[in-house]
């Protein structure tokens, strides 16, 4: 395992599905987007857990003008094995022309959670049986 130093020299010991998890953010235009991709993402395993967070304010340049909108922020949990499937996904379902998509390494946190997340963004493995003999 690899460590970090803490504020007072200690190490600090990474947990390995620490390693695996990440956090995305990302906009949507209103409530009914961000539901949609919400559930896309977790019913198809690419996130573990989506918060949304209705009636942020982004102001933001856009061709050469400052906008100023009302959007809905997405928290998203998933894994590095999962982010660029989830990424895309985001694109395909996306009105924006360039909708934010931003990861986010996670340090650490809850052993327990962590390793549910990890285990709830995973694809789902399908069991080989053997041909039915007959």
């Amino acid at each position: 395992m690899t460590g970090q130093a803490d504020g007072a020299g200690r190490i600090r010991r990474a947990r390995p599905d620490a390693a695996r998890a990440r956090l995305a953010l990302a906009t949507a235009a209103g409530e009914e987007q961000a539901v949609a991709i919400a559930r896309a993402l977790v019913e198809e395993r690419l996130a573990a857990c989506v918060n949304l967070i209705p009636n942020i304010r982004s102001i933001y340049r856009w061709r050469g003008a400052v906008e100023d909108d009302r959007e809905w922020l997405l928290l998203i949990k998933t894994t590095a094995a999962q982010y660029k499937k989830m990424e895309r996904r985001i694109l395909e379902m996306h009105s924006y022309e360039t909708p934010e998509v931003i990861e986010l390494s996670i340090a650490g946190g809850s052993a327990r959670y962590l390793r549910w997340l990890c285990e709830t963004a995973a694809p789902v493995k399908l069991s080989r049986r053997p041909p039915a003999r007959g």
